[in-house]
C-alpha cells in the first residue's frame, strides 16, 4: 500500500505556521518538519489564532504528494486539537537566529531548535553506540559509586558529601570538622572517576566499564569545561598497554562509523551550520575540514603511535617552536603537552589521529606503571583533530612494592587506600584501562564549539539553574 492518500495522525510542536496556511510541525524525531496544509475557511478564527510558534498539536488528515518545493510530501489538514498553546509574546524560542548564551539561558526549551535537537539525537546515538560495542565485546557494564571517600585523580577539587550542619558543625578537640559525626563517618565527595573501582570489578569479571556521571569542582569558565559531565571509563584484566591502545582505536572507530551510518540527516545539518558560522571567522581560524569528513578521517585512518619522547624532539624542531609561534614553548623533555602541541601532531605533522604513550612519570597519575627506564609510565593519551586529548589512558601499576613507593612519594596515607592495594596482594595482574570524557566525543562528534552546548542542561561556576 502506498503512504500516499492514506489518513495519517501527528502529533508535534509548531516550528512555523505561514499564511495562516502551512504549518511546519516537528515532533523531535527527525531535523526534517511535516508541512501540514490548513484550509483556514475550515476551521474557526479562534483556533488558528492559537497556532503559533512553539504550540503543540495533533492533526489528522491525508498524506500527499507536496505540491510546494522542500518536501515530497505534506498533510492536508482534517481536524487540528491545540495540546497546548504558546503566546507569541513570551515564547522565547522564535524563528529566528539566536545566540548560544541566550540559548543556554533556555535551556529547558533549546532542544525545540534544530541546532539543539540534533545535537542531543546524536548524543543518543552515541550512547547507544556506545553500549553496544562494549557488549559485543564481552565486556560487563558496571555502576561505579557516585559518592567516594578516595580521589581517583589526586586533583583534590572535589565536591564535598555532606549533611553536618554547615553552620554550627561538630568539631574534634583540635577544632577540626569531625567527619566521624557526618552522615558516613567520614569524609566523602562526588566522584571524579569510577577507574579504582572499575579496577577492582576487572580483577573478578574479566572486562568492564562505566559509563555514568563524574564531577570536578574546578573552578574554570572555558569552553571545555563542566563541573558535572559523563565518563566512559572500560577496565581490563590481562590487557598490557598495546592491548589497551587496539581496544580504545577499535572503541573510538566503532562509535563514530555508527553515527556515520544512523544520524546523516543530522549530521550534515550540523556541517551546514558550522560551515555558515565559519564563514564569519578569520582564515586561520576555520576547520581545514568539513565535519563529516573529519569524522571521516578518524573512522578509516589507521591511528599514529608515538612515543612521548620522539613527539618533543618532533615539536622542539618544529617551525611553530623554532619561530615562538606556540603559546607555551617547548624546550625540554618533560614538559606537560598542550592543546595547541596536540594539534600540531596531529593536523600538521602526522595528518591522521596520535596516539602518545610513555609519558614522564612526574606528569602522570600514581597508578600508571612504571617503565623499566624508572622515568617513564605506561600511559597514553589519544589525540584528535581541532580537539586534541579526547582519550586517556594507562597499563595499570600492579606491582604491589612499586605501588606502595609511589603512594608514599605522594604523601597518600595507605590507609585510605587499603582495598586498592588489597588488588595487588591477591591474585595481581597485569591490567589497563583508559577513560573518554563522553561531553568531549560528542563535541567533537557534532561539530559544536562549547561543551555547555552538547550536554542538556550545563553544570559550571556560578550556574546550577535548571
Amino acid at each position: 500500500m502506498s503512504p500516499l492518500s492514506q489518513e495519517v495522525t501527528i502529533n508535534g510542536w509548531v516550528r512555523t505556521f505561514r499564511s495562516n496556511r502551512f504549518i511546519a510541525l516537528n515532533d523531535g524525531s527527525t531535523i526534517n518538519n511535516i508541512q501540514c496544509v490548513v484550509d483556514f475557511e475550515q476551521f474557526p478564527e479562534e483556533l488558528l489564532r492559537q497556532i503559533n510558534t512553539g504550540a503543540a498539536l495533533k492533526v489528522k488528515g491525508n498524506l500527499v504528494e507536496s505540491q510546494g518545493r522542500g518536501q515530497k510530501v505534506e498533510v492536508q489538514v482534517a481536524d487540528i486539537l491545540v495540546h497546548g498553546g504558546a503566546d507569541p509574546e513570551t515564547y522565547p524560542i522564535q524563528p529566528k537566529k539566536h545566540s548560544m548564551e541566550f540559548l543556554r539561558e533556555q535551556a529547558h526549551l533549546r532542544v525545540r531548535t534544530n541546532t539543539f535537537s540534533a545535537v542531543m539525537r546524536v548524543r543518543s546515538a552515541l550512547s547507544f553506540a556506545i553500549h553496544q560495542y562494549f557488549n559485543q565485546n564481552g565486556f560487563y557494564y558496571f555502576h561505579a559509586p557516585i559518592v567516594t571517600g578516595s580521589d581517583a585523580e589526586g586533583a583534590g577539587e572535589m565536591f564535598r558529601v555532606t549533611t553536618l550542619d554547615g553552620k554550627n558543625p561538630p568539631l574534634t578537640e583540635d577544632g577540626e570538622i569531625d567527619h566521624k559525626e557526618d552522615f558516613f563517618g567520614k569524609e566523602t565527595n562526588l566522584t571524579v572517576s569510577g577507574q579504582l573501582e572499575a579496577e577492582a570489578y576487572a580483577m573478578g569479571l574479566g572486562k568492564v566499564y562505566t559509563f555514568g556521571p563524574t564531577f570536578r569542582a574546578e573552578n574554570s569558565n572555558t569552553s571545555r569545561h563542566l563541573a558535572e559531565f559523563w565518563m566512559i571509563e572500560p577496565e581490563m584484566a590481562f590487557y598490557d598497554l598495546p592491548a589497551n591502545m587496539d581496544l580504545a582505536e577499535d572503541f573510538i572507530k566503532s562509535v563514530i562509523t555508527y553515527i556515520l551510518e544512523h544520524c546523516m540527516e543530522d549530521l550534515e545539518f550540523l556541517q551546514q551550520r558550522l560551515l555558515d558560522e565559519e564563514k564569519t571567522k578569520p582564515q586561520a581560524e576555520r576547520s581545514e575540514m568539513p565535519l563529516i569528513e573529519k569524522l571521516r578521517f578518524v573512522a578509516d585512518n589507521r591511528f599514529m603511535r608515538v612515543t612521548y619522547t620522539e613527539a618533543v624532539d618532533i615539536l622542539r624542531n618544529s617551525k611553530p617552536n623554532k619561530k615562538k609561534k606556540f603559546q607555551y614553548p617547548i624546550d625540554e623533555w618533560g614538559a606537560d603537552l598542550q592543546s595547541e602541541h596536540e594539534r600540531f601532531l596531529v593536523e600538521k605533522h602526522f595528518k591522521c589521529p596520535v596516539i602518545l604513550f610513555d609519558y614522564p612519570a612526574k606528569i602522570k597519575a600514581f597508578y600508571m606503571r612504571l617503565n623499566e627506564d624508572g622515568k617513564t609510565v605506561r600511559a597514553m593519551d589519544i589525540l584528535f583533530p581541532g580537539i586534541g586529548e579526547i582519550v586517556g589512558g594507562s597499563q595499570r601499576e600492579e606491582r604491589l612494592d612499586v605501588l606502595q613507593e609511589k603512594i608514599a612519594a605522594l604523601g597518600i596515607d595507605e590507609k585510605e587506600l587499603w582495598w586498592y592495594l588489597d588488588l595487588r596482594k591477591f591474585g595481581t595482574a597485569v591490567h589497563s584501562g583508559f577513560g573518554l570524557g563522553f561531553e568531549r566525543l560528542v563535541l567533537f562528534a557534532t561539530g559544536m564549539g562549547n561543551i555547555r552546548d552538547v550536554i542538556p542542561f550545563p553544570r559550571t561556576p556560578q550556574n546550577a539553574e535548571f
